[in-house]
C-alpha cells in the first residue's frame, strides 16, 4: 500500500479513531500499518494478482489473532490492497445477535449492504452496497453505449450472464433497466429483493423472478453475486468476515451449522463456482482450539504442516501472533507512525529525542506487562493519550512509574468496555 502525502483532515481522523476506541481508521490505514507486510504481499501477489485476476480462481484464509491483536486492522489493510487491484470488497462484522455466520440470510444481507467498489481517487468516497455498484455499472454502460445499445446489452448480455441463480441474474438486469429509465416503483422493489429484504413472490413474479431470498438459497444468491460481478467486468470480489464477539461460545447445533457453511466455502474456493473470490474469516485462537475440533471435516481442511509464508502461500491459516517484527519492535514502529500522524493532525513539531525515549519506554513496559487484554490496542490508546498530554503541556521524558500508571488506567478503561467492541 503506497503512502501519499498526509493532509491534516485525514490525520485527525486517524488520531481520533485510534485514540478514542483503538480501532483502525476507515481511511488512511497505510499510514499506521507495520509488521504484516509479508502476509499482505503474499495475498497481493499470489492471490489477488495471480490466482484471482489471472486465473479466475479463488482462495480461503482463516485469520487468527487475539482480542485486540490486529484482526480488524489486518482486514482493513486487505480491503485497501484489494481496492488497489480493482476488487469490490466487503467487511462484515459477525456477532451472535446482529449477524451470526450460521444464519445465511443475515450473512447475505450484510455482504450486499457492505460490499464497496474501489474509490476512483483517494479523496472520493466509494459506492457502498450491491445496488449502488449496479447503478454505477448501468451508468457506465449507458454513457458508453447510448440508450439503444444499452437496452440491447441488458437483453442480450446482462440477462444471459453465467450465474447459478436465474432469479438473481434477472433481478440485477431488471434493476439496472428500471433505474436507468426512471421506473422508480420497480427499482424500489428490485432493490429490496437484491438486498435480501422481505419481498413477496407476487411483487416480483411479473418480472420473471419466482424466488425470494431465504435460508435455503441465500448462499446460492451470494455465490451468484460473486459470479455476476466478474461477468460485469470486475476482476472478482473480496469478502472479509470478522468474528467480533470477545467470548465465543457456540452450541453444538451452531457449531454444526457454522462448520457446514465454512466447509462449503472452502470447498467452493477450490472450484470454478466462485470465480475471482478471496474469502477471509477472522477469529480468535479459541476458535481453532474449541470449535474446529468438534467438526472433523473442517478441522482436516484447516490443518497444515507448515505456516503461511512466501515459501508456502497455500497454507490456510494466517496467524497474526507471528508477524515480521517482535512485539517491542512492532509497538515502537506503530508509535513512530502514529507520532508522524499526530504531528500532521495538530500541526505540531515534537521534540523527537524526548518522544523517542517515551516511546521506547512505553513499548517495553507494555510488552513486559503481558496484559491479558489486547496489548496493541492498549498501547495505541495510551501512546496517543500521552502525545496529547505532551502537546498541550510540557514535553518531557516520563518516569517508569508514570508509564505504568498510564497503562494501568488503560487496562481499567478497556476492561470496562463493551465486550462486543469491534476488534482492532
Amino acid at each position: 500500500m503506497e503512502r501519499a502525502p498526509l493532509n491534516s483532515a485525514l490525520a485527525s481522523h486517524i488520531v481520533h479513531r485510534m485514540g478514542e476506541g483503538g480501532q483502525p481508521p476507515d481511511r488512511g490505514i497505510q499510514y499506521v500499518n507495520v509488521g504484516n507486510e509479508t502476509y499482505l504481499r503474499i495475498l497481493r501477489d499470489e492471490y489477488l494478482r495471480r490466482l484471482l485476476k489471472a486465473a479466475h480462481g479463488s482462495g480461503f484464509k482463516l485469520v487468527q489473532g487475539y482480542y485486540g491483536g490486529g484482526k480488524t486492522h489486518f482486514l482493513y489493510c486487505v480491503r485497501d490492497l484489494a481496492w488497489d487491484e480493482g476488487f469490490p470488497t466487503a467487511i462484515v462484522s459477525l456477532s451472535p445477535q446482529e449477524c451470526p455466520y450460521d444464519d445465511s440470510v443475515k450473512v447475505y444481507r450484510a455482504v450486499t449492504m457492505n460490499i464497496t467498489s474501489p474509490p476512483p481517487t483517494d479523496a472520493s468516497r466509494p459506492s457502498r452496497g450491491l445496488t449502488d455498484i449496479l447503478r454505477d455499472v448501468a451508468d457506465d454502460r449507458r454513457n458508453t453505449l447510448g440508450d439503444q445499445d444499452f437496452k440491447r446489452w441488458i437483453s442480450q448480455t446482462a440477462m444471459r450472464v453465467a450465474v447459478d441463480s436465474h432469479s438473481f441474474r434477472r433481478a440485477a438486469a431488471e434493476f439496472m433497466r428500471a433505474y436507468s429509465f426512471g421506473d422508480d416503483q420497480k427499482e424500489a422493489v428490485l432493490e429490496a429483493w437484491l438486498r435480501g429484504d422481505p419481498v413477496t413472490r407476487t411483487d416480483v413474479r411479473e418480472l420473471g423472478i419466482f424466488e425470494t431470498i431465504e435460508k435455503g438459497n441465500a448462499f446460492t444468491m451470494l455465490r451468484s453475486m460473486c459470479q455476476l460481478l466478474v461477468e460485469y467486468g470486475f476482476p472478482g470480489s473480496v469478502l472479509l468476515f470478522d468474528e467480533v464477539d470477545r467470548n465465543m461460545s457456540f452450541s453444538r447445533t451452531k457449531i454444526q451449522a457454522l462448520g457446514d457453511n465454512l466447509r462449503q466455502v472452502i470447498d467452493l474456493c477450490g472450484s470454478a463456482l466462485l470465480p475471482g473470490v478471496l474469502f477471509l474469516y477472522a477469529v480468535p485462537p479459541e476458535f481453532l482450539r474449541n470449535v474446529v475440533p468438534d467438526y472433523p471435516a473442517l478441522d482436516q481442511r484447516l490443518k497444515s504442516p507448515i505456516p503461511l509464508s512466501e515459501r508456502s502461500p497455500q497454507a490456510p491459516v494466517i496467524d497474526l501472533e507471528h508477524l515480521d517484527l517482535d512485539m517491542t519492535s512492532l509497538l515502537v514502529r506503530i508509535g513512530e507512525r502514529l507520532l508522524e500522524v499526530f504531528e500532521a493532525a495538530e500541526d505540531w513539531k515534537s521534540d523527537r529525542s524526548i518522544q523517542s525515549r517515551n516511546l521506547q519506554a512505553l513499548a517495553q513496559t507494555c510488552t513486559d506487562f503481558a496484559f491479558e487484554i489486547g496489548h496493541r490496542r492498549l498501547f495505541v490508546k495510551t501512546w496517543i493519550d500521552l502525545l496529547f498530554r505532551q502537546y498541550r503541556g510540557e514535553q518531557r521524558a516520563l518516569l517508569l512509574e508514570e508509564l505504568e500508571r498510564l497503562l494501568q488506567d488503560g487496562v481499567v478503561a478497556l476492561d470496562s468496555a463493551d465486550s462486543t467492541f469491534i476488534d482492532a
